[in-house]
């Protein structure tokens, strides 16, 4: 079909095919080639969602899911908010990986007794007002980040500290540090609070998984690593810590035992654009009296080997 008529600025990413009607846009438009179908009376531009080059797949993950909810925004009624899922998703909060053909659609909620979602692509939950809180500071609304969390005790363990790490994050000041000072996502006095508030799905796996929660975890990588370690009998390590030789700055580093000068560095795909600026940085680092142990996807797999190696490099 035709894509020479421009679409109205006031119609978003996505729009009910009645409020491009009552604009002036015609029935042959919204058949384009450049316009998405992802629900019945719906449409998304499809520029809105075109993948990045060499996406991460949880990246993509995340980027699949947020387009599910944005395409489904319009459909939204009074008392219906986005959950589960996908209200982490729009959070920016990491997930594991699930095969393509097990991903659920967009996760809906209705907030009371009002009627639940009967749509295909739509997995349907009711909210207890009393439990859950509803924020709109997305652009549409949303389960807060507390409310979100204590939905996901079917996830596994460490991907539910994950989640909680990415939530509660304190962005602390720092050489070189973007967003110093931004507010959290949310506290882990209030995922505790959400815990006890009610009866939760998965609430004894919340209650384990809060007391791992840390505010300077910055990636799921490394809340795995952390726990691994933790778990195997080793002391907790302070997290991305700015380590200065002197007054010359060193770098920051993921995971630190001072005491012992031992870094923990977990290198992932997000290393590839600045490989050498990495190089350097833990070059600095041993240079300056420090054994530094780098962890790759291979190594994290591994644990008996990674474990190993840090044992040795305290010399417990």
């Amino acid at each position: 079909m035709s894509r020479s008529q421009p679409l109205p600025d006031a119609l978003g990413s996505s729009f009910a095919v009645g409020e491009a009607q009552a604009l002036g846009v015609r029935p042959g438009r919204l058949r384009g080639s450049d316009l998405l179908r992802p629900y019945s009376g719906l449409r998304a531009r499809r520029s809105a969602f075109a993948p990045e080059h060499d996406e991460d797949p949880f990246a993509a993950q995340r980027r699949i899911r947020v387009e599910q909810a944005l395409a489904y925004a319009p459909r939204l009624r009074p008392g219906q908010y986005f959950s589960h899922e996908t209200a982490a998703a729009l959070w920016g909060g990491p997930l594991p990986l699930v095969r393509e053909d097990r991903v659920v659609g967009v996760h809906v909620s209705t907030l009371g007794e009002g009627p639940l979602v009967r749509a295909a692509g739509v997995e349907r939950h009711r909210g207890d007002p009393r439990f859950v809180r509803v924020r709109t500071d997305l652009g549409v609304p949303v389960a807060s980040p507390a409310s979100t969390w204590t939905q996901m005790g079917h996830l596994p363990f460490f991907a539910l500290v994950a989640l909680g790490d990415c939530f509660c994050r304190l962005w602390r000041p720092g050489v070189g540090r973007p967003h110093a000072g931004k507010p959290q996502l949310a506290t882990v006095a209030q995922l505790r609070a959400d815990i006890g508030a009610g009866r939760r799905l998965g609430a004894p796996m919340l209650r384990e998984a809060i007391e791992w929660v840390r505010e300077d975890s910055w990636s799921p990588r490394e809340s795995e690593l952390r726990c691994l370690i933790v778990a195997a009998g080793l002391p907790e390590p302070l997290l991305n810590v700015d380590l200065f030789d002197g007054s010359t700055f060193l770098g920051c580093v993921d995971m630190v035992y001072p005491e012992r000068k031992v870094a923990i560095e977990y290198l992932g795909r997000v290393h590839a654009s600045s490989w050498g600026t990495d190089v350097e940085r833990l070059a600095r680092l041993r240079a300056a009296g420090w054994t530094v142990i780098e962890v790759t996807a291979e190594l994290l797999a591994d644990p008996p080997e990674l474990l190993g190696r840090i044992w040795r490099a305290l010399g417990f």
